[in-house]
């Protein structure tokens, strides 16, 4: 089977390229916005933690707990499940998210097998964690597997950035951008990028961690 994957600026063009060509309000946001960023990080336990974080709060606190969790080597699985819940604690995370990542480390998932399987498999196998929904393992699709089509209707970022970018009467909910976003596949995640990155520009901060 073949991915469509995001790993260079050059599939960020060709997806840009897509949005320009299906939608007039892409073709003219596009070129205001400049190159978007590439947003990957390296798979594997570390990056589903920093999505968990991310869960709910806003992104200077999402990366001052992950910098936290990094300072005191809690970053993989072995460490984790040796640490007692005052170390983890310490980082800043609350309960729930506590037992959530100790789940994680507890899972024995197989990541490099994740790499291999559909948007859908990835999602199924992810939710059938503690703590993990839908919008954690989008992100997870979106940014650590570099996946093309990967898009976080519950994002609220996104919502709004919609919102301003179509200037729609009010916020769409969930299932009103992801009807939205039907006409950006199979890019949906170029767009998420052009998304995060006119909020961005519009309220003067991330809608996401980059």
């Amino acid at each position: 089977m073949s991915l469509r994957l995001i790993e260079t600026e050059e599939d960020l063009a060709e997806g840009a390229a897509h949005l320009a060509a299906v939608c007039p309000v892409w073709a003219r946001v596009l070129p205001e916005l400049g190159p978007l960023p590439l947003r990957r990080r390296a798979d594997g336990f570390a990056a589903l933690v920093n999505a968990i974080v991310a869960q709910q709060i806003s992104t200077a606190s999402a990366a001052a707990t992950s910098g936290r969790i990094v300072a005191a080597g809690l970053m993989d699985e072995a460490a984790v499940r040796a640490a007692d819940d005052a170390q983890l604690l310490a980082c800043g995370l609350s309960r729930p998210k506590l037992r959530y990542i100790r789940a994680l480390a507890e899972a024995q998932m197989d990541w490099a097998g994740l790499r291999d399987l559909p948007d859908e498999e990835v999602t199924v196998r992810l939710t059938a964690l503690p703590g993990i929904g839908r919008w954690t393992a989008d992100i997870y699709l979106a940014f650590a597997l570099g996946r093309a089509d990967a898009f976080a209707p519950g994002d609220l970022a996104l919502q709004e950035s919609a919102r301003l970018m179509y200037d729609l009467p009010a916020r769409p909910g969930p299932a009103a951008i992801e009807a939205m976003a039907e006409a950006w596949r199979p890019w949906r995640s170029v767009a998420a990028r052009g998304l995060w990155h006119y909020y961005l520009g519009a309220k003067g901060r991330e809608g996401v961690r980059a």
